[in-house]
């Protein structure tokens, strides 16, 4: 049986400047990854580099500007491999619904738990930083 993440939250922001956040590299190098590199486009491949041991590589499966985003993981750690992750972004009254999804987890084990409990610290870092303009510097990340 595979396991699954999600997380629904408001973000303060057009659905366009959440979607931008969430997929370009420029932005997710200021919550996420050390380095990123990849298009929102169907079938490209992203590279999102934690550290040389953490250099991890995932393929666009799903995407539709400012409405949905999924990269399906390709070569990263073990129990990642065989997930994908992403979002749904619904507008409502000037503000977007955040609808995040990490699914096919292999196992309830740790890494699971720990990557559930990360996603929901990057997740809160990623409102912050598209509502204030907050980054925090990769050190000092989950």
């Amino acid at each position: 049986m595979a396991h699954s993440i999600y997380f629904d939250f408001y973000i303060e922001a057009p659905k366009q400047k959440v979607f931008d956040a969430f997929t370009l590299p420029e932005h997710l190098n200021n919550w996420w990854p050390l380095k990123s590199s990849g298009k929102p486009e169907l079938g490209a491949t992203y590279n999102l580099n934690f550290t040389d041991a953490y250099n991890w590589f995932g393929e666009v499966t799903k995407v539709e500007t400012n409405d949905h985003f999924y990269l399906k993981m390709t070569n990263a750690d073990t129990d990642w491999n065989p997930t994908t992750f992403g979002i749904t972004l619904e507008e409502h009254d000037n503000k977007t619904l955040f609808k995040f999804s990490h699914t096919n987890w292999p196992e309830n084990n740790h890494e699971y738990r720990n990557s559930s409990f990360c996603w929901a610290q990057l997740l809160k870092d990623l409102k912050n930083y598209i509502e204030n303009g907050t980054i925090i510097p990769f050190e000092e990340r989950s």
